[in-house]
């Protein structure tokens, strides 16, 4: 049977409990630098590395070596000037032992809309996929899309090059012999991901679009695999690994936040009429 658990402590504490290669998927959202401050307290650029690490490094003994971890952050403008500290914390969790094998970008489509004297608003995020080894599990033919325009236009109009050029030997999307592609109904994605914000969340002031945790499970598991979130949030990530009948984990140290994402998931399902097992513990 499949299992949803949610915890209500700090996700140092939870994930001391869990064995070596456990989790198969990491998707998760840790306050930003200086963000949140009503909430989660806010922790400086300059001290956040150092906040992180014994998380990671806790992630990297828990991850299975065909698991993924997804990490979406953002530097923060001080100052003036972009922050170094998503940089400094890449380079340091490869000394770590990972792999830094991604970077997928989270283009907000509904991005809040302002002025600022040296620059202008952001309209994307960072999306950091590591790995604890090169060969992990990805199910690349799960997120295909629709070929679409491009295929009645492009594909019509196909030079002699592009149908003599060798094919992809790597699997790495259309190949180099365009003319490959003519008769297919899908491609493989880019890594930009075209998704629009959480609107008027009450609940909680970033939580995930659905679409983008659904993406990246779909990606990296396959139904029965346990996917963790040590920053759970408003639980999206958890929910929408419930539904896709994965087990998930979610951990979240703020009282108010466990109990909203219980009874989300509850709410859930008993509305799909779902069976997963459902453990709120503190």
């Amino acid at each position: 049977m499949e299992f949803c658990e949610i915890y209500n402590e700090d996700c140092l504490q939870t994930m001391s409990k869990m064995p070596d290669n456990y989790v198969d998927l990491v998707i998760t959202s840790p306050p930003y630098a200086d963000q949140r401050k009503s909430t989660y307290g806010g922790i400086s650029p300059n001290k956040y590395v150092e906040w992180f690490l014994p998380i990671s490094k806790e992630l990297l003994r828990i991850l299975k070596p065909t698991g993924t971890f997804i990490l979406n952050i953002k530097e923060k403008v001080v100052e003036g000037e972009r922050s170094t500290y998503v940089m400094e914390l890449i380079l340091e969790m490869r000394k770590q032992g990972w792999f830094w094998t991604e970077e997928f970008i989270w283009h907000k489509k509904n991005c809040f809309p302002g002025k600022w004297p040296n620059r202008f608003r952001d309209a994307w995020e960072r999306l950091l996929q590591f790995n604890k080894d090169k060969h992990f599990n990805m199910y690349q033919d799960e997120v295909m899309v629709e070929m679409g325009d491009w295929a009645k236009s492009r594909l019509r109009n196909l030079s002699d090059t592009d149908k003599i050029r060798d094919n992809s030997k790597n699997g790495s999307g259309f190949g180099k012999n365009i003319s490959n592609w003519i008769d297919r109904k899908k491609a493989y994605p880019t890594n930009v991901l075209h998704l629009a914000t959480e609107c008027n969340n009450k609940n909680h002031s970033a939580a995930f679009p659905e679409d983008l945790p659904e993406w990246f499970i779909k990606l990296f598991t396959k139904e029965g695999d346990l996917v963790l979130d040590p920053f759970a949030g408003s639980g999206t990530t958890n929910i929408v690994a419930n539904r896709m009948h994965r087990n998930t984990i979610g951990i979240e140290i703020l009282p108010e936040y466990f109990e909203m994402i219980n009874d989300s998931i509850n709410k859930e399902n008993s509305k799909h009429e779902y069976s997963g097992y459902i453990a709120a513990l503190c």
